[in-house]
């Protein structure tokens, strides 16, 4: 049985903060869950996932996020507690149906977990996701540890259903991959069986109805406002004139730092869970009798501005600061340390530094830069690319996904990223504005995710450029989840659909149109020069599952490869694809048995065909 199904209420468990949300979805009886997939999100729809495999819980991997929505928002109102998850940028993607949600609302709790990335440890921005609770009129709650995650999601699904509209419940990347131990709840009944009422003056949003609906959503957005000042989530502690407004993982780091600069008889911490509405009333109260404030919170002066302005109204002049050049960056995650200097020094007092422990016998880690793995296909299919593009002036557009490394040295292949999709639609405009070659790349989930559209556009318009699909058979950099193109058989699963890339490239009406496989690379090189030199949209689908991926499925066939004595050390294999199987012995180029997994993709460049299969020994 999965861990989380644990029927055990009491009991202590360790979870990663992922595994406690999810859990505490389970404890509300969440009985309808969405995804796209997304780090810092990933292990949430991992599990339940997993639990929908062994319980009458329905999830899906949706083919985005926009679409996760709105599968969600229709299971919602057919009164059907449903989780939808996604990653920060994913709530970009879903802001269509989010706008409109929140006026027509919800029938059941349908909460939506957008999981921000300050710092961007795997990520193209770090945008502060709070701002669409308040673009949208939705609520917001935020958790500041991981026993708290598991609390909030619950509480979460009851204001969903209290108020009749979604509820965001927004983490941070500190949140999402802690771990602690977290006493398990009660696991709530599911309801699986939903029904849906027509009620088209109050669920067709024309105008006439939205009207009306907006009028709605404002009263709502008062009743939250309105049990925020008394929510359990916002809370004040501590004594003294010096005040501090926080939340999410910043409550912890301003509750050890007050401890350690030993001001915690100075100070009163207003920590604020459920931050939008952010309560006017609480706030007040907790700025009367402060003599300065300090706003503590990743991300942008989302807090900071709502409370100044919470001042500005009530007419209090306390001091308020929180980013500042001196003070709190907009810029990364913070951390312990960084919270306790820049309280020490709004506040004037001294911050003595702990001593460090002597760390200098522990050898230095060695660096380990970004790199596509050894034997990774992409690699292959850049080179490929690159061969039969040698010579021309060529602009690569890519897109989002473990092939996004590919832009590293010595491939070089990638001149342009947005977000997820981006490539194909960027490809349209690179060759329509400059005339020059252009070469789109995009991963096979990102191709259903979001590539589809912008290829109907290049067909539909008569644009120029190829496209390759790297189809790996899996969503890769996110942990293997499926797609639409997956062999769901691989899962476990049955009654899945699986759809052909290649059926649905020339079914839109792609003329030129090839399959490769990456490994061969001679075959790779010419089908790719003949894609290039067609008039018109071409696209070549690169197939080679994941090597991760099929190892894990054990249909990794591996054998290391060996430099043999024939190398004149031209370092090729080095300088032209970069595998980290590769290192340097001295002067020599060597293979690390243990990395290499045999793609024979150096054995195929090498020009004294020096690398050779190793006969004794299999890697892997």
């Amino acid at each position: 049985m999965h861990k989380l199904l644990t029927d055990s209420p009491g009991e202590k468990m360790l979870l990663l903060g992922n595994e406690a949300i999810a859990r505490g979805a389970i404890e509300a009886g969440v009985a309808f869950a969405t995804t796209y997939p997304g780090t810092p999100s990933s292990e949430i729809s991992l599990n339940l996932f997993q639990i929908s495999n062994e319980s009458d819980l329905y999830f899906e991997y949706s083919t985005n996020e926009k679409v996760a929505l709105e599968v969600a928002a229709a299971a919602a109102n057919s009164g059907v507690r449903t989780f939808c998850m996604m990653k920060h940028v994913g709530m970009n993607v879903a802001a269509d149906p989010l706008m409109t949600l929140a006026y027509v609302g919800v029938k059941a709790g349908l909460v939506i977990l957008t999981a921000d990335d300050p710092f961007m440890f795997s990520s193209q921005n770090e945008q502060d996701n709070r701002y669409y609770g308040k673009l949208s009129g939705v609520p917001i709650l935020e958790p500041s540890s991981v026993e708290e995650a598991r609390e909030m999601t619950i509480a979460a699904f009851d204001l969903s259903e209290q108020l009749g509209e979604p509820v965001i419940l927004r983490t941070t990347t500190r949140i999402n991959h802690s771990s602690a131990f977290v006493a398990l709840g009660t696991i709530q009944p599911r309801n699986t069986k939903g029904d849906f009422t027509k009620d088209p003056f109050n669920l067709v949003a024309v105008p006439a109805v939205s009207r009306r609906l907006h009028v709605r959503l404002l009263e709502n957005w008062a009743k939250a406002r309105s049990i925020a000042e008394t929510s359990v989530f916002n809370f004040i502690e501590g004594e003294g004139s010096w005040g501090i407004v926080c939340s999410g993982v910043s409550y912890n780091y301003v509750s050890d730092a007050i401890h350690e600069l030993g001001i915690q008889n100075k100070t009163r911490i207003l920590r604020l869970g459920l931050t939008h509405p952010t309560p006017p009333g609480r706030v007040k109260d907790f700025l009367t009798g402060c003599e300065k404030v300090l706003v503590v919170e990743e991300g942008e002066p989302f807090l900071e501005e709502t409370v100044m302005a919470f001042a500005q109204k009530a007419e209090l002049t306390v001091p308020i600061a929180g980013k500042d050049e001196t003070l709190f960056s907009r810029l990364y995650e913070f951390d312990p340390t960084m919270v306790r200097q820049v309280i020490a020094t709004y506040f004037g007092v001294d911050d003595t530094p702990s001593q460090v422990p002597d760390l200098s016998d522990i050898p230095e880690i060695p660096q380990r830069p970004p790199n596509l793995c050894a034997g990774c296909s992409h690699r292959a299919t850049y080179y490929a690319v690159k061969k039969a593009a040698e010579g021309m002036e060529t602009i690569f557009p890519t897109d989002i996904g473990c092939y996004t490394l590919g832009f590293l040295p010595p491939l070089s292949m990638g001149d342009f990223v947005i977000c997820m999709g981006s490539s194909v639609s960027t490809s349209c405009g690179f060759s329509k504005a400059t005339g020059k070659q252009v070469i789109g790349f995009i991963g096979d989930s990102t191709f259903f995710h979001s590539g589809l559209t912008g290829l109907v556009n290049a067909v539909y318009n008569n644009h120029n450029f190829t496209l390759v699909i790297l189809d790996n058979g899996t969503t890769a950099m996110t942990g293997h989840q499926p797609h639409p193109g997956v062999d769901m058989a691989n899962f476990n699963r049955s009654g899945y659909g699986r759809i052909s890339i290649e059926a649905v490239v020339r079914a839109i009406g792609v003329e030129h149109v090839s399959v490769i496989k990456p490994y061969k690379v001679k075959k790779s090189i010419e089908a790719v020069k003949a894609a290039i030199e067609h008039k018109g949209v071409s696209v070549v689908i690169s197939q080679e599952m994941c090597t991760l991926y099929a190892r894990s499925l054990k249909k990794l066939n591996v054998r290391a490869f060996q430099v043999t004595d024939k190398c004149k050390n031209h370092r090729d294999c080095i300088n032209e694809i970069g595998c980290p199987a590769f290192f340097l012995e001295g002067e020599r180029v060597q293979i690390d048995p243990n990395a290499c997994v045999g793609c024979a993709v150096c054995a195929q460049i090498c020009p004294e065909n020096a690398i050779t299969p190793v006969k004794d020994k299999k890697a892997g």
